[in-house]
């Protein structure tokens, strides 16, 4: 029997295509509270077009999720964004970015599975948010930094009082991202990397 295909089979677009050169893969995930911008970090930076799971929130949902600081949120992740970018000739990372609200935080377990680290991203209107998010991580073992990311009316601190405030690590690296840019984002992923080569090269770092 003869079988009528009704669209064309379209093969892989060229940019979707990993280099021949490439020798190592890494899993990186985007993690952080509510709305802090992990979406638009992964969309960003992605060399191929990014996957994500966002739907159109609902009047259902405002009984659960928190939208203070964030009121203007119209589309939420409930399962992950991907995104891949290559770093060099030979180092591709595959990028995941997690829900933030916390009903969908079971995924987590999941997405940190076999992730060599994180970036954290971290919105300073609400800082408290960004405890537990860094907890999960240290209780899977997942080395992390923390992007600072820029909002228009998000007050600035130093990375002094911002380091008291979430207790983080003097070895941690701080940095202020802006998920926006391409250039800003893909600056944090390499600081990413930087700090991975640091913990392997000097183990008590960690």
């Amino acid at each position: 029997m003869d079988y009528r295909i009704s669209e064309p089979v379209v093969g892989p677009r060229p940019e979707d295509v990993l280099p021949a050169s490439v020798t190592t893969a890494v899993k990186v995930v985007i993690v952080g509270g509510f709305g802090v911008g992990k979406t638009t970090l992964v969309g960003s930076v992605s060399e191929i077009r990014p996957l994500t799971t966002e739907e159109v929130m609902t009047q259902a949902g405002s009984d659960v999720d928190d939208l203070a600081g964030v009121e203007g949120k119209k589309e939420t992740t409930v399962a992950m964004d991907f995104g891949r970018i290559t770093l060099s000739d030979e180092l591709v990372l595959y990028l995941f970015g997690t829900p933030g609200q916390q009903r969908f935080w079971f995924l987590w377990n999941g997405l940190f599975e076999g992730a060599l680290g994180a970036v954290v991203l971290v919105d300073t209107r609400r800082l408290e948010e960004s405890f537990e998010v860094m907890g999960h991580l240290e209780e899977r073992g997942v080395p992390f930094i923390v992007a600072v990311n820029a909002f228009p009316d998000a007050p600035w601190h130093p990375v002094s009082e911002l380091r008291e405030a979430l207790d983080i690590p003097e070895e941690v690296p701080v940095i202020d991202c802006d998920a926006r840019e391409r250039v800003s984002s893909r600056n944090g992923l390499l600081t990413l990397m930087r700090y991975l080569h640091t913990l392997t090269t000097n183990p008590e770092s960690r």
